[in-house]
């Protein structure tokens, strides 16, 4: 559903379109043998070829090459078996060559999709136009000294890939999506780890307006290096009522760049937008042409992992998820892999359904009060899969259950279920001798509740409810329920 932004003149359209960058998972870096370990000293992981020393030439890195083919297969795009490194000409004092080797008019992949399954039901796709392998720059530091900014390289010559989506997302939630699905698809590939607060993935998001039901793009804002999922729907959000303002108010958008302020929450211009001939791109002459051939392309596609996609798909069919449950369970490949191993635990296949209920809620919920994901908890899928068998037994109630993982969290962590409920004596009760003798009492206590039963059933609960109590919770809630019908005559 495309996002409809009500003026004080008419309704607007929103359109987006972005540019991902992530930082390829590779030891060294795309055109030399310095390191990319991430918190490093400053300027400690720099080769003379980062560093632009005279005479130093850039070396490719075929892993880095392998990567970017990899993620062009998950993104179920085009691979362009010939491409070209080209320097993009521009001046900033953490960039020591004075240009960026960069992939200008011939890409190493070329036009794919990327599909989103948003929370109101909606599938949508969203192009994908290209992407380009390209070295990082440094970094400067403004704020180590009250007069000068410092210089680090230890970024400079990362491989990069940039992914540029076509203007297809047409709501904040769309664009959140897009690059929350972006990520899990880089993170299942490994070729990055997607990791926003370390600046290994971020996006630049171009933000313009249009006329409901005007067919013309509007012109268009590039804001730069937003660093968070949620700061994107701020930025867009905030963009977007910025361009309306100044279109009802007679004015014009200037194509620029701008920034987006996470405190203030807002956006400031940041430099007029260049064009392709500002940086006067040309192709490297430092690099041959860089081309490979089909059979080099299919070895890296059949060694390609389960997609997010594909998993999810068979997440319904096979266990007989729904389509909410397979989405929230695949959307990390680790709580995946968690879950499966859950299911099949011992060599015992048992209830998905029964098993996805508990990872996506308590377990969740445990591991959301951590901020840490489900696969790093501490609950081992194990001791999930004895939790469901013991329901399924009819060993414990679910309501037993909840209490054995709360004891799991909280004091035994590495203890078998099965040993907490012994051990604690937590059985529910299944005697139905007992079940009868507490049901008595009940009823006996509450004569008044009794006739009310009879002539509003859904008063059984309360009966329920009581029986529970008298039982410590463990009675065989099944149980109780049968033999109150039958005393109850309901």
């Amino acid at each position: 559903m495309n996002q409809i932004i009500k003026g004080a003149t008419g309704d607007w359209e929103l359109v987006v379109g972005m540019e991902v960058h992530a930082q390829v998972t590779s030891r060294s870096k795309l055109f030399s043998g310095a390191s990319t370990v991430f918190g490093a000293e400053p300027n400690a992981n720099v080769s003379l070829v980062d560093a632009a020393m005279p005479g130093m030439l850039p070396v490719i890195n075929e892993e880095c090459v392998r990567q970017a083919i990899r993620t062009g297969l998950g993104l179920k795009a085009a691979i362009n078996n010939r491409s070209v490194f080209d320097r993009k000409n521009y001046f900033y004092p953490d960039l020591p060559q004075g240009y960026q080797i960069s992939q200008y008019k011939s890409p190493i992949v070329g036009e794919g999709e990327v599909s989103l399954d948003l929370a109101d039901g909606e599938s949508v796709k969203i192009g994908i136009e290209r992407l380009h392998l390209e070295q990082d720059a440094g970094k400067s530091l403004h704020d180590q000294h009250p007069t000068m900014s410092f210089v680090d390289l230890n970024r400079s010559g990362i491989a990069l890939m940039e992914i540029v989506s076509r203007p297809d997302i047409r709501s904040t939630e769309q664009a959140k999506a897009y690059l929350t699905k972006m990520r899990t698809i880089l993170r299942y590939l490994g070729t990055c780890d997607g990791d926003m607060e370390k600046g290994s993935m971020r996006a630049d998001v171009n933000v313009s307006v249009r006329r409901k039901g005007d067919p013309k793009l509007g012109t268009r804002c590039e804001i730069k290096n937003v660093n968070s999922i949620r700061f994107v729907g701020q930025a867009i959000e905030y963009e977007a009522r910025r361009q309306i303002g100044i279109l009802e108010d007679g004015g014009k958008i200037d194509q620029e760049t701008r920034l987006y302020d996470a405190g203030k929450g807002e956006t400031r211009s940041m430099r007029s937008k260049e064009e392709a001939h500002d940086y006067r791109y040309f192709p490297d002459p430092d690099l041959l042409p860089l081309e490979f051939d089909d059979a080099y392309v299919e070895n890296i596609r059949a060694a390609l992992p389960e997609l997010p996609d594909a998993k999810k798909a068979r997440f319904i069919a096979d266990y007989g998820l729904t389509p909410y449950d397979a989405s929230v369970l695949t959307a990390e490949k680790e709580t995946a892999d968690y879950f499966e191993a859950a299911v099949t635990s011992g060599d015992k296949k048992r209830d998905a359904k029964q098993v996805a209920n508990w990872i996506n809620g308590d377990v969740a919920a445990f591991a959301n009060s951590q901020n840490v994901s489900v696969s790093a908890t501490h609950i081992t899928p194990a001791q999930i899969a004895s939790l469901v068998d013991l329901i399924a037994e009819g060993v414990i109630s679910g309501k037993i259950a909840k209490d054995v993982l709360a004891i799991l969290i909280n004091e035994e962590k590495s203890a078998d279920p099965r040993e907490v409920v012994e051990t604690r004596a937590l059985r529910q009760v299944t005697d139905t001798g007992a079940i009868e003798a507490a049901i008595d009492q009940v009823i006996a206590a509450s004569p008044d509740k009794v006739e009310q039963a009879k002539a509003k059933p859904t008063m059984l609960g309360w009966f329920v409810g009581q029986v529970m109590k008298q039982t410590g919770g463990k009675a065989n809630p099944q149980t109780v329920n049968d033999i109150l019908k039958a005393k109850l005559g309901i």
